[in-house]
C-alpha cells in the first residue's frame, strides 16, 4: 500500500508560468538535466554527466543512400544529388550533418558519389561502405574516398551461422586484414560492428576493438579508426539497469573507457524493430557517443533507422540553439520525397500532412485562443507550416473559426470571432447531421462556402 510521505501546499498564482525557459516557442522544447546520474557497471558505481552533451561536438551522420536504400526502390542519380544538396543546406555550415555514406558497387552508386562531391559542400563529407573483405576494398581505392565503413559483424549469429568462420579468431584476423589494407591505402576505416546488441561483448567485441585500436596507434590522426555500434535488430535498451549486451550506456562506457575509443570516433546505428530507435540514438549521445547515424524519415532496412529529422530536433533541444541548422529544409525534403513516391504517413511527426492539423473542436478552441496550447513549437517558423484544422463533425464552431482565420490570413485583433462564422459552422454540421456525411470537408468546399456565406471577408482576402 502506498503511503504519502510529504504534503504539497498549493502555490497560488494570478499570472501564468508558461515554463518558457524550457518551452521557448521558437525552438523545440529544450532538454535540461539536473545533474550527474549513476550507473552500476561491473559491480562499481560509475557517474555520468548527461549535461556534457551541451558542450561536446555531437553530430549526425547520414545513411540515406546506403541503409536507406535497402527498404525502397533505388534512388536515381539525380534524386540522390538533389537530396544530398538539401541535406547540406539542412545541416548548415557547422556540419551538424557531418557525413553521408554511399554504396560503391554499381555504376549509379559511383556516379552519384562523384556528382555529390562535385557540388563542393564541406558537409556532409561523402564516405564509402563495403563488406570487410579484401575484394571489396578495391572499390574504395577506385572511388578515392578518404573514409569508408566496413561491415565487421560481431555476434556469433553472424560469425558462425552467416559467414561460416571456423572460429572467432579466424573472423578477427580476416577483418583486421582489411583494416590494415585501409591504413596502407591512406583511408580511414570505420568498423561497423553489426549485431553488437546480440554479441559476446567481453569475449569478442572488446578484444576486436582493442586490436583495431592497437593497429591504429601507429597511423596519423586523420587515419585513426572509428567504431560504429550497430543495433541491427533493435535490441538495444536505454534503461539504466539493463544488462549487456543490450545496455547502451554500459556498452558505450566500456568502449570509451576500457578500449580507449574517444567519443569523437564512436558512432551509433540503430533499427526500429521495437519502436526504440530514436530514444536509443539520443541515449547514445548522452552517454558518450558523439555520432548518431540516421536516415531521412527513418527509411531503412525492415523497420528503419533513426529518423534524421527527429535527430535534428533532438540535437537542437540538447544544445538549446539552432546551431546553423535550417529546419525549414525538412519540409522541402518531405515535399520532394512525396513527389518521387516515398510514402510518408499523414500523422508522421514534423512532416506528415496532418501532424499539426487538428480535427477536435476543443483543440481548435485552444489554438484559436493561443496556438501554443496545442502546437508543439512554432511550426510556422521552424517548418514553414502553421497549425491548421481539419473540418469534420468534431470541429465545432471553434474549428470553423480557426479555419476561416487561417484561410483569410488574419491574426491578432484582426481575427474574425466565432459568432461571425456561425453560418458556415451551421452548414458544416448540416452535412453530417442532415445529410449523413462521413468524410472530412475539403479546403475547396470550405472556400466555396466561405465565398457564399461570408462574401465581404472573402472579397477582402482576394484583394489583399
Amino acid at each position: 500500500m502506498s503511503v504519502r510521505t510529504k504534503a504539497h501546499p498549493l502555490e497560488d498564482a494570478t499570472e501564468p508560468d508558461l515554463l518558457e525557459e524550457v518551452f521557448d516557442y521558437g525552438l523545440p522544447p529544450l532538454i535540461r538535466f539536473e545533474g550527474p546520474c549513476v550507473e552500476h557497471i561491473d559491480g562499481k558505481a560509475v557517474e555520468f554527466d548527461p549535461r556534457s552533451v551541451e558542450t561536446r561536438d555531437v553530430f549526425i551522420t547520414d545513411t540515406t543512400f546506403r541503409d536507406g536504400q535497402q527498404a525502397r526502390p533505388p534512388y536515381t542519380v539525380d534524386q540522390m544529388v538533389h537530396i544530398y544538396d538539401l541535406m547540406a543546406k539542412l545541416g548548415g555550415s557547422h556540419g551538424v550533418i557531418r557525413q553521408s555514406e554511399f554504396f560503391l558497387y554499381t555504376k549509379n552508386d559511383r556516379e552519384a558519389l562523384d556528382r555529390c562531391r562535385a557540388l563542393g559542400h564541406k558537409y556532409p563529407e561523402c564516405t564509402g561502405w563495403i563488406r570487410a573483405v579484401k575484394g571489396d576494398f578495391r572499390l574504395v581505392t577506385e572511388a578515392g574516398v578518404k573514409e569508408t565503413g566496413m561491415l565487421t559483424s560481431c555476434s556469433d549469429y553472424h560469425i558462425f551461422n552467416k559467414q561460416k568462420f571456423k572460429s572467432r579468431k579466424e573472423c578477427m584476423e580476416s577483418y583486421c586484414e582489411v583494416v590494415a589494407a585501409a591504413f596502407e591505402a591512406g583511408v580511414r576505416p570505420r568498423c561497423h560492428l553489426e549485431d553488437v546488441t546480440r554479441a559476446d561483448i567481453d569475449g569478442f567485441v572488446l578484444p576486436f576493438i582493442d586490436r583495431v585500436m592497437d593497429m591504429g596507434s601507429h597511423v596519423p590522426e586523420h587515419l585513426k579508426p572509428k567504431i560504429r555500434l550497430c543495433d541491427t535488430m533493435g535490441f538495444g535498451l536505454s534503461f539504466p539497469s539493463a544488462s549487456l549486451p543490450r545496455s547502451i550506456p554500459k556498452l558505450i562506457y566500456k568502449v570509451n573507457h576500457e578500449c580507449g575509443v574517444p567519443s569523437s570516433r564512436l558512432e551509433w546505428h540503430g533499427h526500429n524493430d521495437f519502436h526504440k530507435v530514436h530514444v536509443n540514438g539520443a541515449t547514445a549521445w548522452i552517454y558518450g557517443c558523439d555520432a548518431v547515424n540516421a536516415t531521412l524519415f527513418g527509411f531503412g532496412e525492415r523497420t528503419g533507422n533513426p529518423p534524421l529529422e527527429a535527430a535534428i530536433f533532438e540535437y537542437i533541444a540538447l544544445k538549446g540553439r539552432l546551431c546553423g541548422v535550417e529546419t525549414t529544409v525538412i519540409t522541402q525534403l518531405a515535399d520532394y520525397m512525396r513527389s518521387i513516391g516515398a510514402p510518408i504517413p499523414a500523422n508522421y511527426p514534423f512532416v506528415g500532412r496532418a501532424f499539426n492539423v487538428t480535427s477536435a473542436g476543443i483543440h481548435a478552441g485552444g489554438l484559436r485562443q493561443d496556438e501554443r496550447i496545442y502546437n508543439i513549437f512554432d511550426t510556422r517558423k521552424l517548418l514553414g507550416r502553421p497549425p491548421r484544422v481539419n473540418i469534420t463533425d468534431k470541429s465545432g464552431v471553434d474549428g470553423v473559426a480557426l479555419w476561416v482565420n487561417d484561410f483569410l490570413g488574419l491574426s491578432g485583433d484582426q481575427r474574425v470571432n466565432k459568432i461571425k462564422c456561425h453560418k458556415v459552422a451551421r452548414w458544416v454540421m448540416d452535412q453530417y447531421e442532415v445529410h449523413g456525411r462521413l468524410t472530412a470537408i475539403s479546403d475547396q468546399e470550405m472556400e466555396a462556402k466561405l465565398k457564399e456565406l461570408m462574401p465581404d471577408y472573402y472579397e477582402k482576402r482576394k484583394k489583399s
